[in-house]
């Protein structure tokens, strides 16, 4: 037989009957429920207009809020930065990363970080052209306090304080600027369920647009928290917000994060 087999009709009720005899278990007073674990709905105020996420399929993502960046012995300090401005979000993270865990929902840190012998480091990056001076390269010995720059487990390539993973929570080391590139992040997130990203840390315009941008390509939903993301420059957050929420929130929403918190489930 290369297609089946040919039979009457009346051949295939005879057969049938004894299945029509048997309880209604698809249709009928007993139906067989599917079991789908439904999403508590979260609305809040939000730019370029409201926003809702479902709760359960949305995770909080802590973007690179590491010593590095933040602390003013780290390596963004060291090249010139005042520090100031990114510091000043972390009692705002803080707030909303309590909130989340509170509630259970799914967490993901960030931290730029290379692995020891660099070979995760590409030259342009590592000694190209634009890289600061010998002694402030990417794995250079920055002080005893911070070690070696943007390198996996060196003090300065820790989490600050208020703001540390708790086990259980997902910590990606990221080579590069967008959380997505080279990582594991994607499929981590998938594995869960997760639609919906909101997003903190620094700096607005690198790390923070890089990683919604990627999210955005990827079909992830995308709200960035205002109070909870900044930059060494003032100018470049408040024109990466703008061009985060232009054209109808093009890559995504933005949000005041006590919005969010006060209409949480």
């Amino acid at each position: 037989m290369y297609f089946g087999e040919v039979c009457s009709v009346s051949a295939v009720e005879t057969a049938l009957k004894p299945v029509a005899a048997l309880p209604k278990l698809l249709t009928g007073s007993s139906p067989v429920k599917k079991v789908v674990r439904e999403a508590k709905l979260v609305s809040f105020s939000a730019q370029p207009h409201s926003c809702t996420l479902p709760f359960e399929r949305t995770a909080l993502v802590m973007i690179d809020l590491q010593k590095d960046f933040l602390d003013p012995r780290g390596f963004g300090a060291c090249l010139g930065n005042d520090v100031r401005p990114c510091a000043s979000i972390l009692p705002a993270c803080a707030a909303i990363l309590a909130a989340w865990r509170e509630r259970g929902g799914t967490v993901v840190h960030t931290l730029e970080a290379h692995v020891p012998d660099l070979s995760d480091c590409p030259p342009s990056k590592l000694d190209g052209p634009r890289t600061p001076p010998p002694g402030k390269r990417i794995g250079d010995v920055l002080s005893p306090e911070m070690g070696r720059i943007l390198v996996q487990g060196e003090p300065g390539n820790g989490l600050m304080p208020g703001v540390e993973a708790k086990a259980g929570e997902k910590v990606v080391h990221k080579p590069g600027k967008g959380a997505f590139y080279a990582t594991d992040l994607e499929e981590h997130l998938r594995a869960r369920g997760i639609t919906h990203l909101v997003f903190t840390g620094v700096t607005t315009e690198v790390c923070v647009q890089t990683s919604m941008r990627e999210a955005n390509d990827r079909g992830f939903e995308c709200v960035v928290l205002e109070d909870c993301t900044s930059s060494y420059f003032p100018e470049f957050r408040q024109s990466a917000l703008e061009m985060i929420r232009a054209q109808g929130g093009i890559i995504g929403w933005t949000a005041a994060s006590g919005d969010l918190i006060a209409a949480l489930p």
